[in-house]
């Protein structure tokens, strides 16, 4: 309504209304978040391998007489070493800023879980028109029946269509009859474009009868005409690529078939590029149209989607294109792949799109969507085609390594330092690294595991998933190695008759610097020298170094021990990491699908 007024009858209110039924979907869909999964269940197997240290330590104090009072303060300090509180920190600040590197990119993060979901994203369903096309119609050929002309066909056309709409097929037509000064009759009324009705009408009136004039799909118009030659000539329109309406006019009683017409919407030319790539990165792309079946297939043909064409209400994992689609259908679709196990990427423009853009792993709106669909998605892209999602795919890998790295590492400390607190205490009956040194050791090992997350790194060649089983042992594997290098450095310790507090220090640099060789040999799957590591890395090693080093050497909140012993411990450390490296790769690569 742009001016004046109007009368309505209100046939339906709230969630029985058209749009309320969308908002309900809106409001119910959402998919659940995997990153919460994951923090969850190394928080698990953590505090469970902490739970029967802190009870093993207990048991042997009070047989050995131990006073409590003594106990629970290392107890304590045990549990708060070993649970990951940094982990959400790290990856809320690693994807806050990929988010901040794809707005320079086109995408917008409006949820940044998503970053992480498109590392795991395998499947993404697609629009044909507007992201794999230019959707830029053009009327590229009449198909007049037999005693109709062109200048008839594209009247009747024009009289269903209506600019008011901003209907891209109406827009075609009318602009075709404009530019060949052909109009069309006195309209008395119209009837938009309907998903459900598949077809557009306009009534008007002729030799003093009411007449309608109507355009759609070719197979609604022709039930409508009883017309039963239409298949072929559609088919050989729609092989080509084209989209295909039928158009027909008369009485109310009996309208007659007059012809097809045959809209062409050129492919955007970097659509089969960026199709290829993210195929080569083993996302399976999904083309979802209404278009019907030989038009979709002309059209994945071209792009080079695989699997094989599907009608609406068919959704199997075989199917690389679904056509005849309503947008309602979306949401069940998205629903259907994920009840399979894929993670799903979904792209829409429209107010029925948002349920599905809501419901996806990763939701994308795209360049031209409505505020509605931009609301429900969680990446809305700002330039026009898939290139976007390209993007979002290889920087969501990027920080899944990141984030491995982290995880990797932090499981490994935990490990270490947990077994070297518990068993040097039940071993040699003495703290091995007092409380206080414990607490240096978690902001030492924090403040450079927090630049992991700008760390220069490869992204991954396939979908991420992360294998907290295979990702919990792999690190207990490397743990131990590192438990065997700072029960070695204890020992040294010993055997230089150093006394205990001095022994302490040193065990804490041990840790520190162990921790930080840690970092350099999980954040490479490869050998530790085959990638450069981020600036921000480097430098708060080399700070981190100086500063544990500075410390132990002064004497100041630890016991001093001599500069040389801090210089042999960390070429001991060097020496030790090169070593461990050559049996680290054959372990992880089974981890990140190398």
């Amino acid at each position: 309504m742009k001016r004046g007024e109007a009368s309505g009858e209100v046939t339906a209110t709230g969630a029985k209304s058209y749009f309320g039924k969308t908002a309900e979907l809106v409001r119910g869909a959402g998919a659940k978040s995997h990153l919460e999964e994951l923090v969850l269940s190394i928080v698990r197997y953590l505090v469970a391998m902490d739970v029967l240290l802190v009870l093993a330590i207990l048991a042997y104090a009070m047989v050995q007489h131990i006073p409590l009072a003594n106990i629970l303060p290392f107890a304590l300090i045990l549990l708060v070493a070993s649970v990951p509180v940094a982990l959400p920190a790290t990856f809320t600040l690693a994807t806050a800023i990929a988010s901040l590197h794809l707005v320079h990119r086109g995408v917008l993060v409006t949820r940044l879980a998503a970053v992480e979901e498109a590392a795991a994203m395998n499947d993404l369903c697609s629009d044909k028109t507007g992201t794999l096309t230019q959707n830029c119609l053009s009327l590229s050929q009449l198909q007049p029946w037999p005693d109709v002309k062109e200048e008839d066909l594209l009247r009747m056309a024009a009289l269903a269509s209506d600019s008011s709409t901003q209907d891209p097929i109406d827009l075609a037509i009318l602009q075709e009859s404009s530019k060949r000064q052909i109009s069309p009759p006195t309209r008395a009324q119209f009837v938009p474009f309907d998903p459900a009705s598949k077809r557009s009408e306009g009534t008007f009136t002729q030799d003093g009868n009411q007449w309608r004039a109507m355009k759609g799909s070719p197979q609604i118009i022709a039930r409508l005409c009883k017309d039963a030659d239409w298949e072929s000539r559609t088919a050989q329109l729609a092989a080509s690529g084209a989209r295909v309406l039928a158009v027909a006019a008369g009485p109310d009683s009996q309208p007659r078939f007059l012809g097809l017409l045959a809209l062409s919407d050129p492919i955007r030319p970097d659509a089969k590029d960026v199709v290829q790539q993210l195929q080569k990165l083993g996302v399976h792309v999904r083309m979802v149209t209404g278009d019907s079946v030989q038009t979709a297939q002309s059209v994945a043909s071209t792009l080079g989607i695989d699997g094989q064409v599907c009608e609406r209400g068919r959704i199997t994992e075989d199917c690389g294109v679904y056509a005849g689609v309503f947008p309602a259908d979306k949401f069940h679709l998205v629903q259907g792949l994920q009840k399979k196990g894929r993670i799903v990427g979904m792209t829409g423009d429209g107010v029925n799109d948002a349920p599905a853009l809501k419901q996806a792993e990763m939701g994308v709106a795209v360049e031209s969507a409505t505020d509605v669909a931009k609301a429900a998605a969680s990446i809305v892209l700002t330039t026009p085609g898939l290139q976007g999602v390209l993007e979002a795919v290889i920087t969501g890998r990027r920080v899944y390594q990141r984030m491995l790295t982290y995880t990797l590492n932090k499981i490994v400390k935990v490990f270490q330092v947990a077994l070297f607190l518990s068993l040097g205490f039940l071993l040699f009956r003495s703290f091995v690294v007092t409380p206080l040194l414990v607490l240096l050791l978690l902001f030492a090992n924090d403040f450079v595991t927090m630049s992991l997350a700008e760390d220069n790194v490869r992204p991954s060649p396939q979908p991420d998933r992360w294998a907290i089983r295979t990702l919990v042992f792999s690190s207990l594997a490397v743990a131990i190695a590192w438990l065997i290098y700072i029960f070695a450095v204890y020992a040294v310790g010993r055997s230089l008759h150093l006394p205990t507090p001095s022994i302490q220090t040193l065990d804490f640099l041990g840790l520190v610097f162990s921790g930080l060789a840690n970092v350099f040999l999980v954040r490479e799957r490869g050998h530790l020298w085959a990638s450069r590591p981020g600036t921000f890395l480097s430098v708060a090693s080399l700070v981190d170094i100086m500063i544990v080093s500075i410390l132990a050497i002064m004497g100041w909140l630890m016991a001093p021990i001599p500069w040389i012993f801090v210089l042999c411990l960390l070429g001991a450390t060097v020496v030790y990491t090169l070593l461990l490296d050559q049996i680290k790769v054959p372990l992880l690569q089974k981890l990140t699908h190398a």
